[in-house]
């Protein structure tokens, strides 16, 4: 009698242990879900407002949002402290997921950050799952996008306006700020601020699971490739959230036939893709 109560406690236990992960899983996925809609500022989507680029005279002008413009990352919002739309926010989520199931070695990074609001969320990931030994790497220059240097990279002549835009200069110490309104700012958080071809090639970074691009130009792109796909382990993601553009587009297109890269790449929405090295 006794041994059969000692077996009905052992399963109970089991038991209890296997709905307490279900729990955990259940808050976990809840607390991301949340956190994706603040950072995207769709809980207060009737408050929010696009921002528009006029390209004949560049000022910024006011207009309601919509909704699905806004899910799919295609304004340019006032309030949200990313601009990078629900799906590509949820193929971020798949990624890193992804890399933890499968014990894929390395930091996350992101290169051209804005208010930061895609590596809040990296680092959001990690503290929910209890990871402590992964960075999240924010590289930006804080003051906007460079000019086109248009001798040396013909197609970025293009997009030669963009580094006249304020809307696109947030400095760190706004970035920073950002991170702490959601108590993620912490040793695992780290900066690196200048030009991509100044920063990256020095960068104290041994391995990455995770490289999103995010500079718009052929020149931050391939820069932001150059100096870090190499530190990208095999099986980790690059994600291209500006491949729309014709610039970035060219850079990925010379970086692979350069690199003999023969991995597909997958649509993510209208504007990004991204591959698994």
């Amino acid at each position: 009698m006794g041994e059969i109560v000692e077996i009905s406690i052992v399963l109970y236990r089991i038991s209890y242990k296997g709905e307490d992960r279900v729990y955990i899983e259940r808050g976990r996925e809840m607390y991301l879900e949340l956190l994706k809609k603040t950072i995207l500022f769709e809980i207060w989507q009737e408050y929010e407002q696009d921002l528009v680029s006029d390209l004949q005279k560049y000022p910024v002008k006011n207009r309601a949002v919509d909704p699905e413009k806004h899910r799919m990352g295609e304004i340019w919002p006032k309030f949200a402290h990313s601009m990078i739309g629900h799906v590509r926010m949820d193929n971020l989520q798949m990624c890193m997921e992804t890399v933890l199931k499968d014990n894929i070695e390395g930091d996350f990074i992101e290169t051209g950050v804005w208010r930061g609001g895609s590596c809040i969320f990296m680092r959001g990931f990690l503290k929910v799952h209890e990871i402590e030994n992964r960075k999240v790497w924010l590289a930006d220059s804080f003051q906007g996008l460079p000019a086109s240097n248009e001798e040396k990279y013909p197609s970025d002549r293009l997009l030669n306006w963009l580094h006249t835009i304020d809307y696109l200069c947030v400095s760190l110490e706004e970035v920073q700020n950002n991170f702490r309104k959601y108590d993620l700012l912490d040793e695992n958080v780290r900066f690196l601020k200048g030009w991509f071809k100044d920063t990256l090639p020095t960068a104290p970074i041994e391995k990455l699971a995770i490289l999103r691009l995010d500079g718009d130009l052929y020149e931050s792109t391939m820069d932001s490739l150059t100096n870090l796909y190499n530190k990208v382990s095999d099986g980790g993601f690059i994600i291209v959230d500006d491949y729309f553009l014709p610039p970035c587009k060219a850079a990925v297109t010379d970086f692979h036939r350069k690199c003999g890269i023969q991995a597909s790449l997958v649509p993510i929405d209208n504007h990004s893709v991204y591959w698994r090295k």
